[in-house]
């Protein structure tokens, strides 16, 4: 029979690997990469998917994990132990406020949340045991742009590490690496898999930083699955085309929101009156994603009767999928804050988080004219 030389790699659904002999298990421990043992540790896939958004991101290494929310764990674990304290931007996803304030604090953390004002200059926040800052390079849910490069400097200044959530951008948009970041985590579950059938996280670090989040993602079992690895593998190839076609839709759609009488405001960078708009052109090569939050009236029943008047888009809980989709920002992904911090922040009511698709545009933008035509 002739070599089979399969174009896709194939799946390992398998958990362990076997040996000939202690010979051959010895080799394993002396040269790790050169063969595989336990899918814990590693294993074909996630090692294919790990490799390639290293690629994208231009980083020294990766590491896959179960979930994004697993990778934000891995990426501060990394850095930072009991007694350490962590810095993070005041507009963050809320997931992420509830690991950092509920979960790590009882381990032994502290964490302290900068407003977007006084980010890029952190004398005042900066203390003898901060070791980190965590941001989004856009914001969830109100969209707003941090330089990175500028966080790099200033981080840099105050020697401790950045660390950033490049999600909503992808690095079809931006990589922070090139920036001066230290860390990137990604939610694969979104626009890196793309098509809403994942859940995964990555990690992409420093050359002398990927042996330690390979050790942390071991040793709390934070792995990823070989058919979820494959999944998203499979999804990345797509990336650029998509992210095209989410951010040509995403302004398209923007515009009509804008002008639209019964929507109040909209928060999506490709717009000119964004606070970051010019930052946003020039770090995301021109390009501003598909991820956009609008308001309409603060009132419980019109936000209900707009989310049931849409025929085409559901009201889904996530984001980043090849499907237009929407989200409540205030009872999903930031319900955990407290009220004090939802109104700092200017989460109310009738803000609703748009992930914007890749049908067109004038599909999306029809079936939103018709159910806001019904409020």
């Amino acid at each position: 029979m002739a070599n089979i030389s399969p174009k896709t790699t194939p799946i390992y659904q398998t958990s362990v690997f076997t040996f000939e002999d202690l010979n051959a298990l010895e080799l394993y421990f002396e040269q790790p990469n050169q063969q595989y043992m336990y899918a814990r540790y590693n294993n074909p896939n996630s090692d294919e998917l790990a490799e390639e958004v290293n690629k994208l991101e231009g980083g020294g290494g990766a590491v896959v994990t179960s979930s994004g929310m697993s990778a934000i764990l891995v990426g501060v674990l990394t850095y930072c132990q009991a007694g350490d304290h962590i810095l993070c931007a005041e507009e963050i996803y809320g997931g992420s406020a509830a690991l950092l304030s509920q979960e790590l604090t009882r381990l032994g953390m502290e964490v302290t949340y900068v407003p977007g004002e006084s980010i890029y200059k952190l004398d005042k926040y900066v203390q003898p045991n901060t070791k980190l800052l965590l941001v989004e390079t856009m914001s969830n849910p109100l969209l707003q742009v941090l330089d990175v490069q500028r966080l790099a400097e200033e981080t840099k200044r105050q020697s401790i590490k950045l660390m950033i959530d490049n999600t909503f951008a992808t690095p079809i948009l931006t990589r922070p690496l090139s920036l001066g970041a230290d860390l990137v985590i990604h939610s694969v579950t979104k626009y890196l898999s793309g098509h809403s059938d994942v859940t995964a996280g990555v990690v992409v670090c420093k050359a002398e930083d990927i042996e330690r989040a390979k050790q942390i993602t071991r040793t709390y079992g934070l792995n990823l699955s070989p058919f979820e690895s494959w999944l998203a593998a499979r999804g990345l190839k797509t990336l650029k085309l998509r992210m095209r076609q989410h951010s040509a839709n995403g302004l398209a759609v923007a515009n009509f929101l804008n002008q639209h009488p019964k929507v109040k405001q909209v928060w999506y960078p490709g717009l000119e009156q964004h606070p970051q708009h010019e930052l946003a052109t020039e770090q995301g090569n021109g390009m501003y994603s598909g991820m956009l939050s609008f308001q309409i009236s603060d009132e419980l029943e019109t936000v209900n009767k707009f989310m049931q008047s849409l025929q085409h888009i559901p009201f889904a809980p996530s984001l980043a999928g090849v499907s237009t989709s929407i989200s409540h920002p205030l009872r999903t992904s930031h319900r955990s804050l407290s009220r004090e911090q939802q109104q700092k922040l200017g989460i109310t009511l009738g803000v609703i988080r748009l992930s914007i698709g890749i049908e067109d545009a004038e599909e999306i933008i029809a079936d939103l004219e018709q159910a806001l035509a019904q409020i």
